[in-house]
């Protein structure tokens, strides 16, 4: 997927992009002006189904194992589909410029890009009948955008190389290994690693200096690597240490070798974060996308994600053993949390990359 690490977070600018040539449709429906509030199932699945067509942007068939829900919307509703793979800020510039002549019904972005959509005016807010299980964090009040499922930064440990994988930052800081965390001044995954080892030292997402003071550590003892950690540099033994998101890492390992790879949560402290559904306002298939979104929290399509490694935001969802086997046991998540002031996040990412720059970057051996 192009957003690349989890939320392409760098400056929340929109990006310019080209326009791609829509489907045509045969829905006549205002989207713009739809209320969705007082909308039955049996009215969104019968709409849907004379619809007959979504198009998605960036939500391609590989990402978060999509293709299964695709498959399972057009075997159980008869919708036919396609995506445009693109990053989240290209979803909103690709809303934005076609207005009226939308050819995306819905995308998939990284959660600060939902209030962004919704400030823009490009959302049809739609609350789905699993809207009690999704935890306030991750929707908007008024369902703009709902976060679909989650990455927390984890540790992906080569033991071919590191005999003791840590399980702690306080282990990575004591290692005699290097330390792949990314290219902080462009890849929001690296930008959220620094904010993870912050919350492990005391700070949180209004004071990021607890992470910088760490990694300028280990960029002083010559053990901080800043290339984008790689499928194809883990299975080199390029790395022996990196910090990912970990969808990434479980995934990394199993198209790897299961055995050779260790993926686990910092005791400590870790960030969660997470990919919103939205909802076109100009949309042309309408009722497609809310029964997309529908589908995408019910048990059947938390399953799918889970599939994909990509961890259910609903935690009452009872997972199939083959879903529930890709994913790390609970247990580890227990001290994980969500950045829950994004405003102060967003303040701080300026302050993160000046002080990467001057503190860390120019000790790096």
């Amino acid at each position: 997927m192009k957003k690349g690490s989890l939320l392409k977070m760098a400056a929340v600018g929109i990006l310019s992009v080209s326009l791609f040539a829509g489907c045509s449709s045969t829905s006549k429906t205002d989207s713009k002006n739809l209320d969705t509030s007082n909308l039955t199932l049996e009215e969104i699945t019968k709409k849907a189904k004379e619809e007959g067509k979504l198009n998605s942007v960036g939500m391609p068939d590989q990402w978060a194992n999509w293709k299964q829900t695709w498959d399972d919307l057009k075997s159980k509703y008869t919708i036919e589909h396609i995506d445009t793979d693109m990053s989240s800020a290209e979803e909103l510039a690709k809303f934005e410029s076609e207005k009226e002549n939308a050819s995306a019904d819905i995308g998939d972005v990284g959660i600060n890009f939902g209030p962004l959509a919704k400030e823009k005016g490009l959302t049809l807010p739609y609350k789905t009948s699993y809207w009690d299980d999704v935890p306030e964090w991750a929707k908007d009040d008024e369902g703009h955008w709902m976060v679909g499922y989650t990455g927390t930064i984890a540790f992906i440990t080569d033991k071919t190389k590191v005999k003791n994988p840590p399980k702690s930052w306080k282990d990575l800081e004591n290692g005699d290994f290097k330390v792949t965390v990314g290219d902080v001044l462009k890849a929001s995954q690296a930008q959220f690693a620094v904010l993870a080892a912050a919350f492990a030292k005391g700070g949180d997402e209004a004071n990021i200096q607890p992470g910088i003071d760490f990694f300028e550590k280990l960029a002083k003892e010559g053990r901080l690597v800043t290339t984008d950690p790689k499928v194809t540099t883990l299975e080199k033994g390029e790395e022996d240490v990196s910090l990912v998101w970990d969808f990434n890492g479980l995934g990394y390992r199993d198209n790897i070798d299961a055995n050779r790879f260790d993926v686990t949560i910092p005791e400590e402290a870790s960030v969660v974060s997470g990919y919103a559904s939205v909802i076109n306002k100009y949309a042309k298939h309408p009722y497609a996308a809310i029964l997309a979104r529908e589908y995408i929290f019910s048990d059947e399509g938390q399953a799918n994600l889970a599939r994909g490694y990509a961890r259910p935001i609903r935690d009452n969802v009872k997972l199939p053993e083959d879903a529930k086997a890709k994913l790390l046991p609970n247990e580890l998540y227990k001290n994980v949390r969500p950045v829950k002031d994004m405003k102060a996040w967003e303040k701080t990412i300026p302050t993160l990359l000046e002080l990467w720059e001057s503190k860390v970057l120019i000790n790096v051996k």
